[in-house]
């Protein structure tokens, strides 16, 4: 089992060629609704592959949450390590540039999930417990997030972090940072934007393996042993990125599970052909959810049917 702890919320995400209401108003497009947050969507993407997967959350039972919470068992995705809670879900303004790249305001001021408490030890089954984004970030929630990473990994299991820097909900970066850098330690699996990159000061040694995702440039991965592979972006016509890295994510841990490689062991054993073949079912999958507007990550069915950038 794969486990994925961290925030869901709503993305209110702008639709540009909709009619704006009231009609004559001052020309802002509608937002339409969609679930998100980056661990959230990293667990559907985890069950629409075809992975074993559990969230571990905590949500608010308003409507929102209710629809979040269809969301992951639509896909799925395990909910028995989710507690609830009445404050309201997190929302999160997008706003889409011309090239479809995404940015957000967020409304987290009291939110279900800041208040997430470190839970017992994760059920025997698990294998893997990924983490990143606003939950690592929100007090008094993030302190539980990071005892649970330094927990799970003294017990052996192999963890994945996204940071997926929001500069905006960070009120102090050198702190960040600095607690950033605390965190290597106990990741096995660092996944970073070339943005993330640039944000924390470069690409940091520490984990077992760091996987930098490039935008068009592709993705890259480089080794606690100095092994260092790239595979080109799969070419598509993008809608929004909104989702992608989160998709990244999760074909990375499914590829790891596909090739029973779900320890730190095993995956500091992997060669440029196996790191070639998971980097390149990112890839695919993270281009497949840039082709719809929000979060859609892939099914299997449909990345199975999708050729690579070798593939044409």
């Amino acid at each position: 089992m794969i486990v994925v702890a961290g925030e869901s919320l709503i993305d209110l995400v702008p639709q540009p060629d909709a009619p704006v209401v009231p009609e004559g108003g001052p020309g802002l497009p509608p937002l339409l609704p969609r679930p998100g947050g980056g661990p959230y969507n990293t667990a559907v993407a985890l069950g629409r592959l075809g992975a074993r997967a559990a969230f571990c959350s905590r949500m608010s039972t308003d409507g929102f949450g209710a629809a979040l919470l269809t969301g992951l068992r639509g896909a799925g995705v395990d909910t028995s390590l989710v507690t609830r809670g009445p404050e309201p879900t997190t929302l999160a303004v997008a706003s889409i540039g011309a090239d479809g790249s995404a940015g957000y305001g967020f409304y987290a001021q009291g939110t279900a999930d800041r208040l997430f408490e470190l839970p017992p030890p994760l059920p025997d089954a698990a294998r893997a417990v990924a983490f990143g984004t606003c939950s690592l970030v929100l007090e008094p929630g993030a302190t539980a997030y990071e005892r649970l990473l330094r927990r799970e990994a003294g017990r052996g299991l192999l963890t994945l972090l996204d940071p997926n820097v929001r500069p905006g909900l960070i009120g102090d970066a050198d702190a960040y940072r600095r607690r950033f850098t605390g965190w290597l330690p106990s990741v096995s699996l660092l996944k970073l934007s070339d943005d993330d990159a640039r944000w924390l000061g470069g690409v940091p040694r520490g984990p077992r393996a760091v996987v930098v995702t490039r935008g068009a440039g592709g993705l890259t991965v480089r080794t606690r042993e100095g092994l260092e592979v790239s595979v080109p972006a799969t070419p598509v016509r993008v809608a929004d990125t909104i989702g992608a890295g989160d998709t990244v994510n999760a074909a990375l841990l499914h590829g790891l599970a596909q090739r029973d490689a779900l320890t730190p062991e095993a995956l500091s054993a992997l060669d440029a052909g196996a790191w070639r073949e998971l980097l390149g079912l990112a890839s695919r999958a993270a281009a497949l959810t840039c082709s719809r507007p929000g979060a859609e990550p892939p099914y299997a069915a449909e990345l199975a049917r999708y050729p690579g950038p070798a593939d044409g």
